[in-house]
């Protein structure tokens, strides 16, 4: 049984998704060993999303519920949380619809910019974790994998994704009314992941040429270097924060990197070196007597931001909100953000909903026929043992020619025929356990857990139409 435990900008506070993405690493280890049911946990963890999917082993009729609560009490272990306020805030899936919401958020139809393409990397990302975890089973790996498939397939067919949306250049968008000229706008970026790759990306499709970089964990550097911008360091980031038009912050530090005691260090720094928003070619002995720390790329234009605008992109915050006590700061963080994403544009949505609905049916189909596939094996093994031992009465009989043989294989594919149709079209219906039960009250035939395909039955699967690829999940 798959199910989804979902915390997302549509039903949790910024705070809350913070501290679950913050230990979502965590989660999943966490997850898969707090009951016995569970078999196998993904988390998904994204700025506005924390996701787990649950693979469980219930035997029919058993409750999942025990399972769902002590997964959502070991969330709340690892994130500091009381189960009580998770479980009122968690949405629930189950089922068939699992495989459709996951469509949907790899697909970008379920995040705050409609369509943003980091989603579908970070759902994949996902996976190769849980793999590296041992946390993953075939049934959640196999799900993964399809939406992967899913979201590439939205993104060729519609218009979703089509422009590059991300809350990164959303978050620029925000930004035009408070920057009246991107090419001579001085950024700081501080972050060297897929994020500040994006994010620069962005800005210079805006014009943007003046742009540093900054890493708390020493990768500057080698980042400025693939990029052809300039680095950075620990001993000039006051300078560089407080000289920056535009803070741009996109790191996985788990702590603020950039607050009000960074932005005054460097104001000060500036102050006492006299330093001033002077024109190339000004007081030169001013910028000479200024500290080494202080002394930048560009020194004559480097001086405190009248007005700086600081854009926060990290979860957990990079930025202490203390910023916006100093004159002349304003903070745009991810929050903020979510409250001005635009609206959905519906054509592109609808057709990208029509995919994803019926992908999820389709890969709901195949589960449920999946979950006959001991059943099938059993009938299917049944019968011929029975066709091998007429056949062999054949032979000792005297069919030389083996025409007995081959009428005796016909006939039983074709008996076989219709209880493998009825399989599928019960199983599409929910009622797998109807065709169980009818096998075993007409042939006293049961499955067994973990049958495997023998010889016979094997050699069986296309003369009996088509059971194969049902049959192949239990190689």
């Amino acid at each position: 049984m798959l199910i989804c435990l979902t915390a997302s900008h549509k039903n949790a506070g910024f705070d809350m998704l913070e501290r679950l993405s913050a230990t979502a690493d965590a989660a999943g280890p966490r997850i898969r060993n707090g009951h016995s049911a569970v078999q196998g946990a993904v988390v998904v963890a994204t700025c506005n999303r924390f996701e787990a999917y649950l693979d469980l082993d219930a035997a029919d009729g058993e409750s999942p519920v025990p399972a769902v609560h002590e997964a959502i009490r070991a969330v709340g272990s690892v994130a500091g949380l009381e189960p009580g306020e998770l479980r009122a805030t968690f949405g629930f899936v189950h089922g068939n619809a699992v495989a459709g919401h996951l469509f949907a958020v790899a697909s970008g139809l379920e995040s705050v910019v409609v369509g943003e393409g980091e989603i579908a990397g970070q759902v994949r990302r996902s996976l190769e974790r849980a793999r590296t975890e041992g946390t993953t089973t075939p049934d959640l790996d196999r799900l993964f994998q399809r939406a992967s498939q899913i979201s590439r397939r939205v993104k060729n067919e519609t218009g979703i994704g089509s422009e590059g949306r991300s809350v990164v250049r959303l978050a620029l968008e925000l930004a035009e009314s408070r920057i009246t000229d991107w090419a001579g706008t001085r950024v700081l970026l501080v972050g060297t992941g897929r994020f500040a790759g994006a994010s620069l990306a962005a800005l210079r499709d805006r014009g943007v040429t003046d742009v540093r970089v900054f890493s708390p964990s020493g990768r500057a550097t080698k980042f400025a270097a693939n990029h052809g911008i300039e680095a950075v360091t620990r001993g000039t980031v006051a300078a560089a924060a407080a000289s920056a038009d535009v803070i741009v912050t996109c790191t996985t530090a788990e702590h603020h990197v950039v607050d009000r005691a960074l932005l005054e260090s460097g104001r000060a720094g500036f102050e006492a070196s006299g330093a001033d928003r002077a024109p190339a070619g000004g007081d030169a002995g001013a910028d000479a007597a200024a500290p080494a720390s202080l002394r930048l790329v560009a020194q004559p234009v480097d001086a405190p931001a009248a007005r700086q605008l600081v854009i926060d992109l990290g979860l957990p915050r990079n930025v202490d909100p203390d910023v916006v006590e100093l004159p002349g700061v304003e903070l745009l963080d991810l929050e903020t953000i979510r409250i001005h994403a635009p609206l959905e544009e519906f054509g592109a949505t609808d057709a990208a909903r029509a995919i994803v609905d019926g992908a999820a049916r389709a890969f709901g189909e195949a589960r449920e026929e999946q979950d006959l596939a001991p059943a099938v094996v059993a009938l299917r093994r049944h019968v011929f043992d029975l066709l091998d031992g007429e056949i062999e009465r054949a032979r000792t009989r005297g069919d030389a020619d083996g025409r007995t043989e081959e009428a005796l294989r016909h006939m039983a594919g074709v008996l076989l025929h219709t209880p493998m149709v009825r399989s599928r079209e019960l199983a599409r219906a929910g009622e797998q356990q109807a065709w169980i039960d009818g096998i075993a009250a007409i042939f006293g035939v049961a499955p067994a857990d973990g049958a495997a395909l023998d010889g016979a039955a094997a050699d069986g699967a296309t003369d009996a139409g088509g059971a194969g690829s049902a049959e192949r999940r239990l190689g």
